[in-house]
């Protein structure tokens, strides 16, 4: 049973996407409270919006198929896309600008930027292959001339045979996930129910994890650094957190390799996350559309979210760690808040709800 002083606030809710939402996520801190979110969509049009209130700032067009995956770059200039179109793309933040395609030779489903390096960018898919790109080698051209737009941008296309690929031979089933390591030297993915960790230097996988089933969610868990400290979960480094079946996973390091805790759950998980500074974890159940809150000591369950009317495939906590977002089956995504007092939209007093809306 959820502790009623625990409660949660009232959910914000973002509409705009017209298909399921399989994965969101947060840029890094710019400045005080300035954040992004961006969140990929199976209508094909990533969105990105305000990371405190969810107010949309615009949409990347350009993909033909559905977008699995959107991330933003650590300096929050670009954001990187994957498609089931065969490409990933890297956009503009700020004028929306396609500046780079990625070709593949099928359905890309997984990228990831370095954890402090913006120039580079990981993918992987149904083809089996983690490959890196270098985005620093070209760079788009800039028409200031034009007159039609001084800002039109001629995006450049990188073919697949221009990226190093790691680990080849290594993946027998899609790569569902990448997460890069604060070490930049260490790369890990999430295939079938397999994590792998590969050494950038070598190419070569250095560790294999089978895990409790198909994995399902894997994020590298971080706060900004003016809100980490070592008595974090993780001792202040970013946290491997991983669901597969109904075990979450959480590795922490610079490698993200030592292990930290497994907990098994009466429940499938399609969605984990964790609250470093709270010490605390929300998952999305699976089969269900709630998020449950567990408490990171002794397992309590702390609150049930059920704003949901389909299964939550990811949840995202913001740099600062006060709120955390969810996105689900239904095209929506909610926002969560996770810190007393006023926050955001969020100007005070309990919900007297379940945390629905």
């Amino acid at each position: 049973m959820a502790d009623p002083a625990s409660r949660q606030y009232v959910p914000l809710t973002c509409h705009g996407h017209s298909r399921p939402v399989p994965h969101v996520s947060f840029s890094p801190l710019e400045k005080e409270e300035v954040y992004y979110m961006i969140s990929a969509c199976k209508d094909g049009n990533p969105m990105l919006r305000d990371g405190q209130t969810g107010d949309w700032i615009g949409t990347f067009l350009g993909h033909k198929g559905a977008v699995w995956q959107a991330r933003l770059s650590p300096d929050a200039s670009t954001a990187a896309t994957a498609s089931a179109d065969f490409t990933a793309k890297v956009w503009d933040t700020h004028t929306g600008e396609l500046l780079y395609v990625l070709q593949h030779d099928h359905i890309v489903r997984a990228i990831a930027y370095p954890y402090d390096n913006s120039g580079m960018l990981a993918t992987g898919g149904f083809e089996k292959k983690l490959r890196i790109f270098d985005l620093q080698e070209q760079k788009p051209l800039y028409s200031p001339t034009s007159s039609i737009d001084p800002n039109l941008v001629t995006p450049i296309t990188i073919e697949t045979s221009q990226a190093f690929e790691i680990g080849e031979g290594a993946h027998k089933d899609a790569i569902k996930f990448i997460v890069w390591a604060k070490d930049p030297n260490m790369i890990i993915t999430a295939s079938g129910d397999t994590l792998r960790w590969f050494d950038l230097p070598s190419r070569s996988c250095v560790r294999e994890a089978k895990l409790d089933g198909e994995i399902k969610s894997c994020e590298l868990v971080s706060l900004a650094p003016a809100y980490s400290s070592p008595a974090d979960i993780g001792g202040g480094l970013p946290v491997l957190a991983v669901a597969a079946g109904k075990t979450a996973y959480f590795w922490g390091g610079n490698r993200a390799e030592d292990d930290i805790k497994q907990i098994t759950l009466p429940h499938g998980i399609a969605s984990v996350a964790l609250d470093l500074k709270g010490r605390k974890y929300v998952v999305g159940e699976e089969p269900g559309t709630w998020a449950r809150v567990y408490d990171w000591e002794d397992g309590r369950e702390l609150d049930v979210h059920k704003g949901h009317h389909g299964p939550i495939w990811s949840i995202a906590f913001s740099p600062d760690g006060n709120l955390y977002a969810t996105g689900s089956e239904d095209g929506t995504i909610k926002m969560w808040k996770n810190c007393e007092g006023y926050y955001g939209l969020w100007r005070g007093g309990l919900s007297t709800g379940s945390g629905t809306d």
